[in-house]
């Protein structure tokens, strides 16, 4: 089965987090992958590589997830000689992907305005933390730098005095995931014009977007909003709720969840006229949470969900990994998925989110060994012969 990106040629520049996701995803969707890595390997190799409880044979698990479906050429981009490898690469290519500081790209000559004089129909994108230009544009930053500056971290949490970071990466995986929405809108208008242009991702313009309808309630009320745990600040219960051998949380946003929800736990205290619209029960929140508190540690959380499912009430576990990755539902998605070393060796990952229904195929080939393919690539789409590869190799410009 046809994948829908094939045919999309991609060189993937990009390090650590928030690129190598970006491009992933691109790689999932069958975009040839070329990763363009410096002659010592990409800094993600690095991480986690001897790690005995999380790694295969010197791959840690950042780079074996994060560089599936990807093929390695290892060139040094610093030597003239490898810059001319680039550019030839340049010329096959529809996207140059990466995620270098504000700069950066420039002094390498490998920007926007270099490369489309190349080849006028090339799409960049560069993920950076602030941007590529105004007055914070060089600041450096990294996930948590994002979390904090965009100011979803000042909502997260218990506590007003106690701010915490979201407990996965958004700041990485948000810039990772607009940038693939930027790459492929680029595309779409290159089929129509016929020309590249530039796509500039700032980390935390992306966790501003983020911020959504709440950002707009401060501009309406000029109230900064505060963190409040697992509660909600308009609908009542909504919550999380320690059971007698983990936890749950309901999620009653209409006035008939709140009637259902009255059957499956039988607490005349809840009977009240009043709570039966959204003002009453909020003004009673304290009072409704603490007593469901109590009623559902009365016994464990599978028992609660099948009376919640019953009564068609929104509501879940909170799920350690353990059970996410064994759930029946993320499984038949295929939302679990082998992936190898290129020794053979095989572990599992998350899988590709996004479900066609025609140009779908979830296939992931293994992480690559430094510059694994760049003899394939060199000679079998840039027709280099094997005394230029010789000559690049012994001039330290390849790997």
């Amino acid at each position: 089965m046809k994948k829908a990106l094939e045919g999309v040629r991609i060189l993937d520049l990009t390090h650590m987090l928030s690129g190598p996701y970006g491009t992933m995803l691109l790689a999932d969707l069958g975009a040839d992958m070329i990763k363009v890595e410096p002659l010592e390997g990409e800094g993600t190799r690095k991480l986690l590589a001897t790690d005995p409880d999380n790694s295969i044979d010197g791959f840690g698990a950042y780079f074996i997830t994060l560089n599936r479906n990807k093929r390695s050429v290892a060139l040094n981009l610093k030597s003239e000689e490898g810059k001319r490898v680039f550019y030839d690469l340049v010329k096959t290519a529809d996207v140059v992907f990466s995620n270098f500081g504000p700069g950066v790209p420039e002094r390498l000559g490998i920007d926007y305005d270099t490369l489309s004089e190349i080849n006028p129909r090339i799409i960049t994108c560069c993920v950076s933390g602030f941007g590529s230009d105004g007055p914070g544009a060089k600041r450096p930053a990294f996930d948590q730098v994002a979390q904090a500056y965009g100011g979803g971290m000042s909502i997260t949490g218990i506590d007003p005095a106690d701010p915490v970071r979201s407990g996965i990466p958004t700041g990485d995986l948000g810039g990772g995931m607009f940038a693939v929405m930027g790459v492929l809108a680029a595309l779409y208008e290159r089929s129509v014009s016929g020309q590249g242009q530039h796509v500039d991702i700032s980390m935390v313009d992306c966790q501003v977007s983020m911020l959504n309808y709440m950002a707009t309630m401060f501009f309406l009320s000029g109230n900064n909003p505060f963190p409040i745990g697992n509660a909600h600040f308009v609908h009542v219960p909504y919550n999380s709720y320690k059971t007698a051998d983990g936890f749950l949380i309901i999620a009653v946003i209409t006035d008939n969840f709140w009637q259902n929800l009255k059957q499956v736990v039988n607490e005349p205290a809840f009977d009240k006229p009043e709570y039966d619209g959204q003002p009453g029960r909020f003004a009673d929140k304290d009072f409704i949470d603490r007593r469901l508190g109590e009623i559902f540690s009365t016994n464990t959380t599978d028992f609660w969900l099948e009376q919640l499912e019953e009564k068609r009430i929104p509501c879940a576990p909170i799920n350690n990994f353990e059970r996410a990755l064994s759930d029946p539902q993320l499984l038949h998605r295929n939302m679990v998925v082998d992936i190898e070393h290129p020794n053979g060796k095989r572990t599992q990952a998350p899988g590709n989110p996004i479900k066609l229904s025609r140009t779908h195929e979830d296939s992931f080939t293994a992480a690559p060994h430094i510059g694994q393919h760049t003899d394939d690539i060199l000679k079998g789409l840039l027709n280099y012969s094997d005394s230029q590869l010789a000559e690049l190799r012994a001039s330290k410009a390849i790997k």
